[in-house]
Parts: C-alpha cells; sequence; structure tokens
C-alpha cells in the first residue's frame, strides 16, 4: 500500500521526541568469549562493535524501555500522558501478549483511558506505527497520538549461534504527534509494504512444526530468532532502492531537498551499499549501528531522537524514514517536521 498524506485539512507535527537503551554494553570482546567470532570478523561484516543489552533481572525489557522512551518524548513535548488519545507500541518482543505492551505502557505512564495497542512489523514497526498514526489524526479522530518503536531481541537471541548473536541489540524510539493548524505539515508520503512469502528467512520458531522445510538443522534453539543473512541483504538492499525511488516521486522531492533520511539500522555493510546506489551522501545518512547494532523497531525512533536532539532536525525540515524487516516488510515516510 502507497498513500500519500490526507487532503484535508488537518497537518500533524511532530511534538516531541525521546528513545532509551539499557546501561548494560555487550562488546564484541564480550561475544569472543561466547561465541566462535572476533572484533575484527564483527566490525568488517556488520560495523557493530557493541549493542545494549538488557537486564531482565533488574525488571528491564520491553515494557520498561517503551515507557521510558514515551516519557522522554513526552517531556520534550511538555505534554502529560493524560493527553495522549491514543499509544501505539511497535514490537516483536512483548513480554505478553495479552495485555499489550501499550496498555502497560499507559498504565505505567498514567494515559487511562486512552485506547492502546501493539502493532507487529518487525524492524519496519516504528515507521508503520508512526504512518498509522498519522492517518489517525488526520482522519480527526485522534488529536495527540504516542507512537513508540523498542525490541528487547537479547531475549530471543541464542548466544550459542553467531550468525544473530553478533547483530542484535535493545532500544526503543518514540514520538508524540499532535495535529496541527497547517495542512502541510506531517507525511506527505507513506508506503507500507509485505511479502509473506519470504517469512522464513527472518523468523522467530516456538515449535519444531513452525520450522520451514530446510531448516530443521538450524543451530539456534527453539524460542529464539533466525536468520537467512544472505536472502536478507538481497531483500533488503533491493526494496530499500525501490521504496525510496518511490517515495521521492510521488512526494516530488529530490535527494538533496531532505535534511536527513533516517534508514533502520539494519547492517553497515547494508547501509553503505544503499548509500553507494543510491547516491546518498553521508550527512544525510545517520548511522548508530557501531554503538546500538540492530535493534529492529527501535532503531528508527532512536536515530530520531539523536538527530532531533543534536539540532540536526528541525521544524520545517524534510526528513525521510526508511526501513525493512521481517514479514517480509518494507516501508517509508516523508516528513515536514
Amino acid at each position: 500500500m502507497s498513500a500519500a498524506g490526507g487532503p484535508g485539512q488537518i497537518g500533524v507535527r511532530i511534538a516531541g521526541v525521546g528513545s532509551a537503551v539499557p546501561a548494560r554494553r555487550l562488546t564484541n570482546l564480550d561475544l569472543e568469549g561466547m561465541v566462535d567470532t572476533s572484533d575484527e570478523w564483527i566490525v568488517q561484516r556488520t560495523g557493530v562493535r557493541e549493542r545494549r543489552i538488557v537486564d531482565p533481572a533488574n525488571n528491564e525489557g520491553t515494557i520498561s524501555l517503551s515507557a521510558k522512551a514515551l516519557s522522554n518524548a513526552l517531556d520534550m513535548a511538555r505534554v502529560k500522558a493524560a493527553e495522549l488519545d491514543l499509544i501505539i507500541v511497535a514490537t516483536v518482543t512483548a513480554e505478553m501478549t495479552c495485555p499489550s505492551t501499550a496498555c502497560r505502557v499507559s498504565d505505567i505512564l498514567g494515559a487511562t483511558p486512552a485506547p492502546a495497542f501493539d502493532l507487529v512489523a518487525a524492524c519496519c514497526g516504528f515507521v508503520y506505527a508512526i504512518n498509522v498514526a498519522d492517518s489517525l489524526i488526520r482522519s480527526g479522530r485522534f488529536r495527540r497520538v504516542g507512537v513508540v518503536g523498542c525490541d528487547t531481541l537479547s531475549t530471543t537471541i541464542d548466544y550459542t549461534e553467531r550468525t544473530v548473536s553478533i547483530l542484535f541489540g535493545d532500544a526503543a524510539g518514540s514520538a508524540v504527534l499532535e495535529a496541527d493548524a497547517d495542512p502541510g505539515r506531517g507525511c506527505l508520503h507513506q508506503s507500507m509494504y509485505a511479502d509473506g512469502s519470504l517469512w522464513p528467512s527472518l523468523y522467530m520458531p516456538r515449535r519444531q512444526q513452525d520450522v520451514p522445510p530446510g531448516d530443521e538443522n538450524h543451530p539456534a534453539r527453539l524460542g529464539c530468532l533466525r536468520m537467512n543473512g544472505r536472502e536478507v541483504y538481497k531483500f533488503a538492499v533491493g526494496k530499500f532502492q525501490k521504496v525510496l525511488e518511490e517515495a521521492l516521486v510521488k512526494s516530488g522531492h529530490k535527494i538533496c531537498d531532505f535534511r536527513q533520511i533516517i534508514v533502520h539500522q539494519s547492517n553497515a555493510r547494508m547501509i553503505e551499499a544503499i548509500k553507494e546506489r543510491m547516491g546518498l551522501p553521508d550527512d544525510k545518512v545517520y548511522m548508530n549501528i557501531d554503538h546500538y547494532g540492530n535493534s529492529s523497531a527501535g532503531s528508527v525512533g532512536l536515530c530520531l531522537d539523536e538527530l532531533w536532539r543534536a539540532g540536526k532536525i528541525e521544524p520545517g525540515d524534510l526528513i525521510m524514514m526508511v526501513a525493512f524487516g521481517g514479514g517480509m516488510t518494507w516501508s517509508a515516510s516523508v516528513w515536514k517536521v
């Protein structure tokens, strides 16, 4: 599905952004003692030097990171949680399926009785969620929406299996969106796609019968993330280029018009390949994967928060958010902030 921003008289502004990461660092040196790998091997293939990992013993997880990130966004927006009309949390690592993470976050922050729900789109989660929130505000049914993208993939990693253990980390990113009198503000173009036939490339099987043919002897334990890195790389590079080119055409803009193109932090090699294919300047494509790893639904929101607080995104700027992830899913969102 591809759609432009609504034609009505309601615009949308990003009133505040926030993020949260665990204090614990898992470095490449740490991993050398856990699995057959090395710092040099990891950096060459992924660009990751360290990642943040939750500590469940301290009750740290998807709920706590999501609540902290949204609280930080509310503080920037100078909005109380009770003033939210809706909370959307994008995650694939909910501690429970019922109640939703969004409902738990609402309870922690005091957002009752705003509706709250989770959205599952893997690494595309934050971009999917911000597209949905923009559309709901433009419909006139909601005025202020809190959006969170958060994954704690360390809780799903088999740290004896090196293909995914080296790559992923935990983080949350958030934004508070508000209705604005300027209908030209907000999402100017959005796209959301999925191809379910590609699901075996990136999945978390709970039961042996969930394992696709040919992957029965995968070294990762059941319940843990499994990835076909080669297939994901091929998919991501191709879909990123298509969704970015579509966004440029349908929004009527060129690369030079954008202050920032915020890319899901999947793999540094992958991002560099995309930049080279598309001729994207280094100063327009932010990267923090070396410090945080691939944090799935948390990555785009985390980048947005760091860029905003560093003064690299300001009101009136044109930005684009792009992501791709399990499902397989891919998505883009062009914003005048």
